[in-house]
């Protein structure tokens, strides 16, 4: 214990020297002449990379060009957002139902994009739910959120979603351990060595329509479970995951988690999972979890409740999983394009370890174990080890990889990137970052196929780097040529939220793919009108459906009346243009969720209730044109018992009256 404090005390005593300094003497001039140039993509000219950066907090995905740096879109994913109407229409909502009920937000922190023989293919990306335990998969046609799927016996879901070479499965594993979801939870805390475990979730992907199944779970010791990757190549059907408190323990972790030289990576064997699960190994476990969708072709979502998941439990397996001791609390866990090399990086440690997926496989043949963890066999250290990259920097995080032999990690205490040779384990560059570096990307850098021209760090401290904000600054990227032997910076852009885990890929992977508008005749909502001459208003008690158009520049229906105070409206409006970028926006005064933002092609419904007789003004959101302006229209609200009966009119002035007449014959056109 008194060797721990002192290391701790030696980490904190460097880290306090190194924040106060750690703006370099030429940061003014840290950008060489020809940055700009490298950076500069001219007007109406494409990227050459998206980048899909997770926004922590935000709980949202974001999508930059590089090597520009332009923010192209915020993709909604676990939280509600106002400007798309996600979470807010009708048709959306389902998107955000878990067990516990609606959950409007979540901490989105690792991207991960589908691949095919260990290339990215450009057809989903995937992000994890931090919080409540979900798992989302966006389509890469749309940018849209297209399932989302939540993870049971989990509580925490930082391990994830990482993903095989195939994408057979997205991979996730519970960063808090719990007692599982069918035990009892109403234990004393002081009992998690008892009572607590940790799980591993393997969601399997349909191949044509990347439909995702929770396929099986692997039961493990109740630990924590942190970043992860797929072996690919030789290690192909084995996952690693990085681990820490091994302590167990539960209460003051950045001490008592902290205590053991080494914790461990997690070497998973997902192939043998698969035969277990063949022969019948497998339990089946009551749960309760949600699975949700959204249709392309109703543009709705729907929720279900799923009640049973299959566990393998690791205790009773035991050649399924293996322990290798790693220094010292480890975070970032990457395996090199071979699939030869596991590198551990220990947020504690002086060095980073590098093992050998041969070297593993030779010690599990010899039995090479230097004991047992809960049940699971612990590989001596050495057996597994490839070797040790020597005063690499202070606070390793991550590593990608170039696909040359080389990898960059980040260094949070000491603000930098380094590269370094992945056989000689020789260090070869390195470049300050501003500052604090979490995760990085190289396009690809986690596939078979990286492509070596940039590294992006993604920062967690931004300091001095943009003009200031208040007491909260943008957190930023930074874009690194890495082309040549050094790297170079050559770009600073700020981000949404905070940024964790992003992947890039060139841009024709995706671009061309992407969906431009909805056929309206393929509309298959429920609540579609496919024409103004389909637009009506009904009642059915409280409840009045407005099936509405919009085109520039009106709404179909624009006058409705008959609506009285305590009613249910709901607005299902239907975008009848058939060209690119055209959406339009609906909003209502008084609305207490949000607009509602259409495509073209598309229907989307938004709940109002009438609170009070009045007259409330309606309008497009979106700026469609020159008359944008005039595309608005009235809903009369009159009072609770009110006589004035349902009409609805467009395009028809109609002759005034006094105020208890309706102004419009019932159902006018």
């Amino acid at each position: 214990m008194k060797q721990l404090k002192l290391s701790m005390a030696v980490i904190t005593a460097v880290a306090i020297f190194l924040l106060p300094s750690c703006k370099p003497k030429n940061a003014g001039s840290a950008v060489n002449a020809d940055a700009a140039s490298k950076a500069y993509v001219p007007p109406g000219k494409y990227d050459e990379f998206y980048n899909f950066v997770s926004g922590g907090f935000s709980g949202q995905m974001s999508v930059y060009g590089l090597p520009s740096g332009r923010l192209l879109r915020v993709i909604p994913v676990f939280s509600v957002d106002p400007e798309k109407g996600y979470g807010y229409s009708e048709e959306s909502k389902p998107m955000l139902n878990t067990s516990h009920g609606f959950v409007p937000w979540d901490d989105l922190h690792h991207t991960e994009m589908s691949q095919t023989n260990g290339e990215i293919d450009g057809r989903w990306i995937f992000g994890n739910a931090n919080n409540t335990p979900r798992v989302a998969r966006i389509d890469l046609s749309t940018f849209r959120t297209a399932e989302i799927i939540e993870l049971p016996n989990s509580a925490g879901n930082h391990s994830s979603p990482f993903i095989t070479e195939n994408t057979e499965y997205v991979v996730a594993g519970t960063r808090f351990s719990v007692p599982p979801d069918n035990a009892n939870g109403d234990v004393p805390i002081n009992t998690y060595k008892q009572n607590f475990k940790g799980y591993l979730s393997f969601i399997s992907v349909g191949k044509e329509d990347g439909k995702m199944d929770i396929a099986f779970q692997i039961q493990c010791p109740g630990i924590n479970f942190d970043l992860s990757h797929a072996g690919k190549g030789k290690s192909n059907g084995w996952f690693f995951f990085s681990c820490y408190n091994t302590e167990q323990a539960n209460t003051l972790l950045e001490v008592n988690a902290s205590q053991r030289d080494k914790d461990f990576i997690l070497a998973v064997n997902w192939k043998k999972a698969e035969e277990y699960l063949k022969a019948g190994k497998g339990k089946k476990v009551p749960v309760k979890y949600a699975h949700n969708t959204y249709n392309e072709k109703t543009h709705t979502a729907t929720s279900e409740i799923k009640t049973e998941v299959t566990v393998l439990d690791s205790k009773e397996l035991t050649d399924l999983c293996y322990f290798i001791p790693c220094p010292k609390s480890p975070h970032g866990c990457d395996v090199d394009p071979t699939g030869e090399y596991i590198v551990g990086s220990g947020k504690l440690a002086a060095l980073i370890p590098v093992f050998s997926f041969d070297k593993i496989q030779k010690a599990i043949a010899d039995k090479a174990f230097a004991g047992d963890y809960d049940g699971i066999p612990v590989i001596k250290y050495e057996a597994a080890l490839h070797g040790e990259v020597q005063k690499p920097g202070l606070g390793p995080l991550h590593t990608e990889f170039d696909g040359k032999g080389n990898a960059y990690t980040t260094f949070f205490v000491s603000s930098e990137l380094v590269k370094w040779n992945i056989k000689d384990l020789k260090v070869l560059d390195r470049a300050p970052t501003y500052y604090s570096v979490g995760h990085l990307c190289i396009p690809g850098g986690d596939s078979k196929k990286p492509n070596a021209k940039y590294v992006i760090a993604y920062n967690k401290i931004t300091k001095d780097r943009y003009l200031p904000t208040g007491p909260e600054l943008a957190q930023s990227a930074q874009l690194y040529d890495i082309s040549g032997d050094k790297m170079q910076l050559i770009l600073d852009f700020p981000t949404i939220g905070e940024p964790h885990y992003a992947q890039a890929v060139a841009a024709d992977v995706i671009k061309n793919k992407s969906v431009k508008f909805y056929k309206i005749d393929e509309n298959a909502n429920e609540f579609v009108s496919k024409g103004e001459g389909t637009t009506k208003v009904t009642r059915n008690g409280n409840r009045v459906d407005v099936y509405m158009t919009c085109i520039r520049s009106h709404f179909a229906p624009d006058n409705i009346e008959g609506v009285r105070a305590g009613d249910e409206v709901y607005f299902h409006v239907t975008n009848l243009e058939q060209d690119w970028d055209v959406p339009h926006g609906f909003a209502i005064k008084g609305a207490n969720n949000a607009e509602l933002l259409i495509m073209p092609g598309e229907t989307q419904t938004l709940k109002w209730v009438a609170e009070k007789p009045g007259m409330f003004p309606f309008y497009c959101t979106d700026f469609c044109s020159a008359l944008h302006q005039e595309m608005q229209g009235y809903i009369r609200i009159s009072p609770a018992g009110s006589n004035v009966p349902l009409s609805f009119s467009t395009g028809k002035n109609l002759p005034a009256s006094d105020s208890t007449t309706p102004a419009a014959t019932p159902a006018a056109k």
